[in-house]
């Protein structure tokens, strides 16, 4: 009887699901192309970032030092993804926000680096884009959208 207990105890240990084992991804996207198509109209950083799901050098944006009202946009489809009023400086070297703009960023679990993060991807095409953390502004949200800028577009509204 000890034995089935024990093992009944186990099987439950391991089938149970919690939060940080979340691998549902968000990502089901409306653009649908062929690798070849994306090394052909992306950059290799851009193709690097954005369909590997690289990580660009910290300060090496000029994005992060970006100060001028406008709009983020997603370097491989246009998809609007943040807005510069939810821009802060995050001393991490990546431009970060506090927010999204609703519906066009997706969520996945990411284990890469052997514990779990919640990464960031365009709704649109599916790219890359960085992690959301909970350490951002309190007064706002709370979160921390850490972006590469080779994976936004910069759009400033008087343009």
């Amino acid at each position: 009887m000890k034995k089935l207990s024990l093992i009944l105890i186990l099987c439950l240990a391991f089938s149970c699901k919690t939060k940080g084992q979340d691998t549902t991804n968000t990502t089901e996207t409306s653009i649908s192309k062929t690798d070849a198509e994306w090394k052909k109209e992306l950059s290799k950083k851009e193709y690097y970032v954005l369909r590997q799901a690289g990580t660009e050098r910290a300060f090496s944006s000029p994005l992060n030092k970006e100060h001028r009202s406008g709009t983020y946009h997603c370097a491989a489809c246009d998809t609007p993804l943040f807005k510069s009023e939810n821009k802060f400086d995050s001393g991490t070297g990546w431009p970060s926000f506090d927010r999204t703009i609703d519906g066009n960023v997706a969520y996945s679990t990411d284990k890469d680096l052997g514990y779990t993060r919640t990464e960031e991807h365009c709704a649109t095409c599916g790219g890359h884009l960085g992690h959301v953390f909970n350490d951002g502004p309190s007064a706002t949200t709370g979160k921390r959208h850490c972006i590469n800028g080779v994976a936004l577009n910069f759009k400033p509204d008087n343009e």
